[in-house]
């Protein structure tokens, strides 16, 4: 088991900038990938960026590139999302999410374990 908790969340200007963190706990090696998704009112929840500690590989979805940047601390079980730039479409809840394997996957069925979520609010 896995357990995932985000943080970071708030309300922000937008153009400006926000550092979600997500904290892992329980059984954590570096053969699982991990993911951010978000879902905003009324839409369905989309992938936002993933990273792969084995593979050593990072990718985001179109709509983030170039503004967001995920991150890890494999010494602290902990995921970082640095996003800057940030617009009010962005806005959204945001969730954490882990899978075992090597591949970034962007389907959220193909994760195993996820935190409660963390609500981002960009105002324009």
């Amino acid at each position: 088991q896995v357990q995932l908790g985000e943080s970071g969340g708030g309300l922000v200007q937008a153009g400006g900038s926000l550092r979600l963190s997500c904290a892992a706990s329980g059984r954590t090696d570096s053969s699982y990938t991990m993911g951010w998704f978000r879902q905003a009112p009324g839409k369905e929840r989309e992938f936002v960026a993933g990273i792969s500690w084995s593979a050593g590989t990072s990718n985001y979805a179109d709509s983030v590139k170039g503004r967001f940047t995920i991150s890890g601390d494999n010494a602290k079980n902990t995921v970082y999302l640095q996003m800057n730039s940030l617009k009010p479409e962005d806005t959204a809840v945001y969730y954490c999410a882990a899978r075992y394997g090597r591949l970034i996957i962007r389907t959220n069925s193909n994760y195993d374990y996820w935190g409660q979520g963390t609500q981002v609010t960009v105002s324009s």
